[in-house]
């Protein structure tokens, strides 16, 4: 998926759920997706900015990294076709670490991640289950609509009205959000979703057999 970046917009003050006004339009010299602030604490050598999400042996051979966006059909078709075999063949049994990175290309996918981290780590990859079998369903109508229906997802693992108060109105998580996503796309040259890479090689979307191929020669190499 290649769209262009629309972060930006959606009325001067930004969107109102639940009460609260999520994100403050952002401005940037460089890019519209990078926020005022967020880049100057990254040159400051502060940590990380967000956790980085990941699935499999963290000393696994090899490592993919994919990124994606929670509003992308070709990344839904992935996560439901090709992901769950990879899961089962590779990454549970120690072979691969699977590190899934988020893909800002508008801002309804910038508003599901914001969900997806809320439920934390033990129930990030259940929101995105939910996001992405569900994506036809909540990306349908006006802003206030899309948000209902990411908050509705929220709500059904778990997450309370107060959690998702606190998450979707998080300005400075979501700018942190966006600067590192900015960062990492950068140093992969990331223009459209989903991508792998996969040893620091750069790959374009695959089926489960291509994927296969690919895993099972750096595999191989890594453990001959």
């Amino acid at each position: 998926m290649k769209r262009r970046i629309i972060l930006t917009g959606l009325g001067a003050t930004g969107l109102v759920l639940g009460g609260g006004v999520v994100l403050q339009p952002w401005q940037s010299r460089q890019s519209p997706l990078v926020p005022a602030g967020a880049v100057g604490a990254q040159e400051a050598g502060g940590a990380p900015l967000v956790e980085e999400i990941a699935k499999g042996d963290p000393d696994a051979p090899v490592t993919v990294i994919e990124y994606a966006s929670f509003t992308c059909p070709h990344c839904a078709r992935f996560h439901e076709e090709v992901f769950p075999l990879i899961e089962e063949n590779y990454v549970e049994p120690g072979h691969v670490r699977f590190v899934y990175r988020e893909v800002y290309f508008d801002r309804p996918g910038l508003w599901a991640a914001m969900v997806a981290r809320c439920a934390g780590p033990d129930r990030y990859f259940a929101v995105v289950d939910r996001i992405y079998e569900t994506q036809h369903d909540w990306v349908q109508g006006a802003p206030a609509a899309i948000a209902e229906n990411l908050r509705r997802i929220g709500r059904s693992v778990g997450l309370s009205e107060g959690e998702l108060d606190q998450c979707l109105t998080d300005g400075a998580m979501a700018q942190a959000m966006v600067a590192t996503y900015e960062e990492q796309a950068a140093e992969h040259n990331i223009s459209g979703t989903p991508s792998f890479v996969i040893d620091g090689e750069l790959y374009s979307n695959m089926s489960y057999a291509q994927f296969a191929e690919i895993l099972d020669e750096r595999i191989a190499a890594a453990e001959g």
